[in-house]
């Protein structure tokens, strides 16, 4: 999510910091492509996640990714 998430328990009144925290998923999804994230790291203290994409029906593909980022 390319914006800090909310403390655990805190509520967003701010539609467009709703909006920016689904901004990188909600395209991937209304394409009906099979997507994965995984931690890659941190910068300045805070964790990083690294989103992967693949083509239809290539779930198998980016999970054999994901897993080697992971690793």
């Amino acid at each position: 999510m390319p914006v800090v998430p909310p403390k655990l328990g805190e509520s967003l009144d701010d539609p467009l910091q709703l909006y920016l925290m689904d901004a990188n998923t909600v395209p991937v999804n209304l394409a009906n492509l099979p997507a994965i994230s995984v931690p890659a790291g941190d910068v300045d203290g805070l964790p990083v996640g690294c989103q992967l994409i693949g083509p239809k029906f290539g779930e198998e593909t980016i999970i054999r990714a994901a897993s080697a980022v992971e690793n």
